[in-house]
Parts: structure tokens; sequence; C-alpha cells
């Protein structure tokens, strides 16, 4: 037991060590050890499982798996420091524990995540710790005596040192948010107008979302330098062409306002948003490169996601490389993503580094998992605002019909049986002038309350008069579908 806690306990503190040096140094990025293996994780999942976390468990599966994968990272340090402690016992040196763990941690730190500078972090935190334990043995063959608990306490005080230190580091490394000071111009008016435009109803997201949903495949989003970003034409193409950052935001661009909607969400959950983009036509590049009259193309990304859907899809497509008028935060793209109008959000790919055209139809990074979400995204109106003023009752909430617009929603207070039409917010304007193609509205619908528990039910009607279908179908594998009910009280 005596050599167990001698072992275990400054084991364990160099290992969290370990993982919140890697942390103060290159913060919540791919280099961070946590995140390079919890993406690891995430890779040899089941692709049921990810299904489940993802329909299931929505944010907190991805929550999860970061978590498995720092404390993966933090065992992984402390299995070498378990050996570095043995090491040091057989050799009866107190230094050679911290310098053989440092060592060991710096060389697999380096062999797993690739980054030496995060390594150099993990390992001399993970060696300080290792230190403080020697510094309060009195040597390294020493029993435990009476002086056991000074140490226990010692050493977890020096791994709790390590978070308390790294972790603000850390978030100090993390992705900052945008900002070129006051938004002005275009941007700020075609800003102000939606807020005008958004209807007045408490708990109803305003038309531009105050918080824009991500789904990621990687733990931690890729930190790209936009000076040294590069887009490629390859493929099928008559000439391959490259593009830089500065050649991209030179090209002729417009504000555009696009909901995005996730595959994966439930019918009527929240993972669906619009923002104002600022964006330039990826047709502009496929005729340069002579895409000609191939089926498909592969949309690829920095942290190695992939997408593929027809090439016809492009012939709308936008590049965009800044958001509500400031610069693509890192979370949602940065330095540019793709806006694939009317295509659930997985197509709409971030941290876009290449365009492949493809002679023959391939599969995508979610296709090879079973998801099928490559199509135009389904019609829905979702119920998320309620009100009550005085036996008054007032539903709330937005629909979105990709580029096929909404025209009406329809609200039923008697589960069905008859039918009103909603209140619609005015549709979205870009800088063109014209009706936003692809973005959500708004509906409020006012009604007396019937002093009982009752079933409201909404749908929408797209711009052709097109009622949307009644028939539910799970989010897995084609995305939800389904007319949204709420039972209220009275």
């Amino acid at each position: 037991m005596d050599t167990l806690r001698s072992t275990a306990v400054p084991a364990a503190a160099a290992g969290v060590a370990g993982v919140a040096g890697s942390f103060a140094v290159v913060g919540f990025t791919p280099a961070f050890v946590g995140s390079t293996l919890s993406d690891a994780v995430a890779l040899v999942t089941p692709g049921v499982v990810v299904t489940f976390a993802i329909t299931v468990l929505g944010d907190l599966g991805k929550q999860l798996t970061v978590a498995g994968g720092v404390a993966l990272a933090a065992a992984l340090f402390g299995s070498l420091a378990a050996f570095a402690l043995a090491v040091g016992r057989a050799l009866g040196s107190r230094a050679a524990a911290p310098v053989v763990g440092a060592a060991s941690v710096f060389g697999v730190a380096t062999l797993v995540t690739a980054a030496p500078l995060a390594s150099l972090g993990a390992a001399a935190a993970a060696g300080a710790a290792l230190a403080v334990h020697a510094g309060l043995s009195g040597g390294a063959t020493e029993p435990v005596d009476s002086g056991a608990r000074r140490r226990v306490l010692g050493t977890l005080a020096a791994g709790l040192a390590a978070v308390g230190i790294g972790y603000p580091l850390g978030t100090l490394r993390g992705p900052a948010a945008p900002s070129d000071g006051e938004v002005t111009g275009e941007a700020r008016a075609l800003l102000d107008d939606a807020a005008a435009k958004s209807l007045p109803v408490g708990g109803l997201e305003p038309l531009v979302s105050d918080e824009f949903y991500r789904v990621d495949i990687a733990a931690a989003p890729p930190a790209i330098d936009p000076e040294e970003w590069s887009l490629s034409v390859t493929g099928a193409v008559e000439s391959e062409v490259d593009v830089g950052y500065d050649d991209l935001t030179a090209m002729p661009s417009s504000e555009v306002f696009s909901t995005l909607r996730c595959v994966g969400e439930p019918l009527n959950g929240r993972k669906m948003d619009t923002a104002l983009w600022t964006a330039v036509p990826l047709a502009d590049l496929l005729e340069r490169a002579g895409a000609g009259e191939n089926c498909c193309v592969m949309l690829r990304a920095a942290d190695d996601y992939y997408e593929e859907f027809p090439l016809a899809a492009l012939e709308s497509g936008m590049l965009a490389y800044r958001m509500n008028g400031r610069p693509l935060p890192r979370g949602h793209g940065a330095p540019v993503r793709a806006l694939i109008p009317g295509h659930w959000g997985e197509i709409n790919v971030k941290w876009l580094t290449e365009i492949e055209v493809l002679s023959e139809p391939a599969e995508g990074y979610w296709e090879n998992r079973g998801w099928h979400g490559t199509g135009p995204v389904n019609t829905v109106a979702k119920l998320h605002a309620v009100e009550r003023d005085d036996g008054r009752i007032t539903v709330a909430g937005h629909a979105y019909a990709g580029t096929r617009g909404v025209s009406a929603v329809e609200v039923s207070t008697d589960g069905g049986a008859t039918w009103t039409g909603a209140t619609l917010s005015e549709p979205l304007v870009g800088s063109d002038g014209a009706p936003a193609a692809d973005a959500w509205r708004q509906w409020s619908h006012e009604y007396e309350s019937p002093g009982e528990r009752h079933e409201v039910v909404v749908r929408a009607r797209e711009a052709d008069g097109t009622l949307q279908p009644e028939d539910r179908a799970d989010a897995f594998p084609s995305g939800p579908t389904g007319w949204v009910s709420r039972e209220l009280r009275g």
C-alpha cells in the first residue's frame, strides 16, 4: 500500500500537470494533447455510437469526447511518470524521476501531437511535479513514514498549481472575438434593418442569431493564419487554381443573409441560425479552373473534414470571409468557409482548403458513417417562444425552407383540427436589394387561452404553396421532418 501511494499520487499529479502544461502553451487548439486524443477517440468510435451521440446526447456527446481525451492524456502522462518514479527508485536517485519523466512526456507528446512547443510545456509541468515530490522526499528509496502525508499533499498541490496556472494561460490563447472596431457601412445598415424586422416576442431569437450553433468533427477548431492560407481547385479540371486570402478578398463580394441548419438536430431543436455573410461567388473559381460538366465536388478542410455533393449545387455557392460585418470567427471557419444555399449545414465546409472536382461520385465524411445529408434541407416551422398576457397566449418561432423560401406559417391550437395563418416577419434583404433566397423568417400567433391544456401544431408553406410534410422522421439519416407540436397549459 505504501509503495502504491508513493507512486500513484505523484504519477497522477504529474499526469494532470502535464496536460495543464500543454494547455498553457497552446490553449484549446489542435496542438493541445487533450484535443488530439479526443479526435483519435472520435475517429475510432463506431458509427452507431457517433449517431447516438449526435441524435440523443447532442452537445453533451462532444463534451464527453473532449473530457475523455483530456482524461486519456492525463492517464498517459501519469503512466510515464510512474515509469520515471520506478527508474528513480531503481537508480537510487531523486533527480532521475523528474528528468526521465520530463523526457518521456516530451517524446510521447511530440509523437502524439506533432507539436514540440506544446510537448515542451507538458514535459516541463510534469517534470516540475515530479521534482516537487522528489524534493519533499527524504530520498528516492526512503520508505513512506510520518512525512507521507506531507509529501502527498505537497505533490497534489503541485498538480493543482499547474492547473491553476495553466488554465488561465491557455484561455488567453483561445480564439479571440473577431473585431475590426465598430461595424459600419453596408453591413451595419443591413444588420439594423434585420433588427427592425425582428418580431417583438420575448424569448424569440432575432432574425440575425445572437449565438450561432457549431458542429465540428475536431475537438478544437483549427487556428489558421490568413497570410498562410490558400484555397486550391484541383481534380478533373483543365488547370488547377490556387488563391490566397488577399486574392480572394479582392474579388467582387456581396453581403448575403443565409441560414444554416444541422442535419442531426431534433425536429424542434435549436441548431438552426442565420447570419449576414460577406462572400464571393464560388463559381468564378470553378470557371477559371475549367470544371466542365463533371458530376461532383469534394470540399476539403484543414481539420481533415470532407464532403461531397453535386457540382451543380456550387452554381450559387459562395466563399464567406466575414460574418455579421466582422472577420469570420475561428470557430466558424476562419479564414474562409463555404456557403452552399439551401443545403444542410454539414455541406457548408469550414476552414476550407481544397475544392476537388470529381468525374465520378464519392462519399463524404458523414456518408461514410451512414448519413445522407448532402441534399436540400427539409422545410420546418419551429415553435420556441411562448408568452402569456391577460388571458391571451402568443406562440412564435422560425420557419425555413432553404432556397424554396417560406410564404406562410399556419398554426393550430386544437391539435390540428383547425388552422390559422401566423404573422410573418418581413423577408431579409441582402446587398443586392432582393429578398434573401436562403434565410429563415420569424412567425408569431396570438390567441385567447382556452383555459385548459391544449396542443399547438405549426407547419410551413414554401414560396410556391407546397405544404411542409406532416410525417415525422428522425434526424438519422437524412434530417428530421414533420410538423412541430407542443402541449401548453391554458
